[in-house]
């Protein structure tokens, strides 16, 4: 199973985002070991220098399909990655030191969302890369 960290800056305060990324949470738990890990804003992202393959989600990132993020997610999990860590900034994005220690760039729109909006998606995306993976329905 591979594992799956978030590392985000900032706290969820609305319930119906909370609730949301609880819920993909739930959903992708067959599939990958999530977790989420929250830092304060205003300073350079705390990431301990283990073997995880970054993924910063940052606007100048690599647009992808659904097909195109779960296409990557896998390939890197078939290749022997077994933990991806997924950046996401707060208001002001992420610093420049830590797009540089990730791996990867993606960008989930040419649209600015908040941090919490982005967890949500990339959460959904997640599962969406596990049920195109599984061959399920809920992919569209």
């Amino acid at each position: 199973m591979i594992a799956i960290d978030i590392v985000c800056v900032g706290r969820i305060k609305e319930a119906h985002y909370a609730a949301a990324c609880a819920e993909y949470g739930k959903r992708l738990s067959p599939y990958a070991k999530v977790t989420v890990t929250e830092q304060p804003e205003g300073k350079p992202l705390s990431l301990t220098d283990d073997k995880a393959y970054m993924i910063a989600l940052c606007i100048e990132g690599e647009a992808l399909s659904s097909q195109g993020f779960c296409d990557m997610v896998w390939s890197l999990a078939d290749s022997g990655q077994s933990r991806l860590r997924f950046l996401i900034g707060g208001s002001d994005g992420l610093f420049e030191q830590d797009k540089t220690r990730a791996q990867r760039r993606i960008s989930l729109s040419e649209m600015t969302f908040t941090h919490a909006m982005a967890r949500v998606m990339l959460l959904e995306q997640l599962y969406r890369a596990a049920m195109i993976r599984a061959g399920k329905k809920y992919h569209k």
